[in-house]
């Protein structure tokens, strides 16, 4: 029996590889690169730090408007067409991008040049994104009680793109502007390529709604309320985000004003959130195995908590970076309940609008938490941390006590 279990599991396993996890790998890498390098272009192009912010307020400003058409696009069109044609683009805007600066590397055009840039790119990764999710979400469904495999696979692939990504592009910018953007547009043309082996998914009726942006998002937020086990741990989560928003926007502040660290002491917790991050997510695929979604995603909402509310009174920077680690390690665990409960559940039609409206939703806390730092004095962020470490928790634990029978986290 084992002997032919094994080279069909092989063979699921090959066929994932090709179809998504590739695919998926060269589209977040060039995701990280274009959304950590451009504003990094843009400083070294105008040596303006508040064009640099602007850079980086233009990429996800329209990202987030985006997200209404990305998700109603995919429902209509399909996820490979969608995802083919968004990295596609992306690469022929990095192209033109990179050709104008050679050309024109500094003054008027190149100011422009990178600012148009990073506009296009970020509307364009959104899309790609939205897409290779509802990919991914099928490829779940297709693995049937093994989706939370292929989700912690996702997620891996994104967290490692994550880091990799910003440093890539850094190093690459030492060898000039052009360099970097052919790099970025050689990963988005492979990405486009790859794409094409990406199996494709069900498309919505033609009476459905053109690709509206409200009517997308309306779709997705009726869907949301349809599914009380989607809609109940959405709003643990986005509790949980407004924590975690709030110790990254703080961060900064934290560490450099009242622990007296660099700014790359800021940086480095972040790397090893991300670093746990990947590590939880690993362990996550065997616990699902053997406890099923509830258990893990229980344990993993309860160290969240915890975590979060230890660093708000954290005495040393050491002990800092230690206990986020603890919270992203912990969120990492909930993301791949919430990526296998969503695949399980939504429909596949529906998919693309849904999600769209779920990314918003978990979205909403993060400007929030940056209007929360700004608005509070340096001395009382702890305090500000640990009120949201509260809700947090308590937010998470209700969702969770509801979830407790419900069949949709049984594995």
């Amino acid at each position: 029996m084992s002997a032919a279990v094994t080279p069909r599991h092989a063979r699921h396993t090959g066929g994932l590889m090709r179809s998504i996890y590739l695919p998926r790998t060269a589209d977040a890498l060039a995701f990280a690169m274009s959304t950590y390098g451009i504003p990094l272009l843009v400083l070294a192009t105008t040596r303006s730090a508040a064009l640099t912010g602007a850079a980086f307020a233009l990429e996800w400003i329209p990202r987030l408007a985006a997200f209404g058409w990305a998700g109603s696009v995919v429902d209509r069109r399909g996820a490979s067409v969608v995802f083919h044609l968004a990295s596609l683009g992306r690469a022929l805007a990095l192209a033109a991008g990179a050709v104008l600066l050679h050309l024109y590397p500094s003054g008027t055009v190149a100011s422009a040049t990178v600012m148009v840039l990073a506009a296009t790119t970020g509307v364009l990764t959104e899309f790609s994104y939205i897409a290779a999710e509802t990919a991914g979400a099928a490829a779940g469904r297709r693995a049937g009680r093994r989706a939370h495999r292929v989700q912690a696979v996702l997620l891996g692939i994104d967290q490692t793109a994550t880091l990799a990504g910003p440093a890539l592009a850094a190093v690459l910018l030492l060898a000039g502007p052009p360099p970097m953007l052919a790099m970025i547009t050689v990963v988005s043309l492979l990405a486009a390529m790859l794409a094409l082996r990406t199996p494709p998914s069900p498309v919505a009726p033609a009476r459905a709604p053109k690709g509206q942006s409200g009517a997308g998002l309306l779709i997705g937020w009726r869907t949301i309320r349809s599914l009380p086990a989607l809609g109940w741990l959405v709003t643990g989560l986005t509790l949980s985000n407004l924590a975690t928003g709030l110790l990254q926007a703080a961060g900064p502040v934290i560490v450099v004003n009242h622990f007296g660290q660099s700014t790359t002491a800021v940086g480095l917790v972040w790397s090893a959130a991300a670093a746990a991050t990947l590590l939880s997510v690993t362990l996550c695929r065997f616990a699902i195995d053997r406890l099923g979604l509830w258990p893990v995603g229980a344990a993993c909402a309860t160290l969240a908590s915890l975590g979060c509310l230890a660093a708000a009174q954290a005495p040393d920077y050491r002990s800092y970076l230690v206990l986020v680690a603890v919270l992203m390690a912990g969120e990492g665990g909930m993301t791949v309940v919430l990526r296998t409960l969503r695949s399980r559940l939504i429909p596949p039609e529906k998919f693309g609008s849904t999600l769209s409206a779920t990314i918003l939703i978990l979205l909403l806390p993060f400007p929030v938490a940056g209007v929360l730092t700004a608005l509070t004095p340096p001395d009382a962020l702890g305090h500000v941390i640990t009120a949201c470490a509260v809700l947090q928790g308590l937010g998470l634990a209700l969702a969770f006590t509801r979830l407790r029978t419900d069949p949709a986290l049984r594995t």
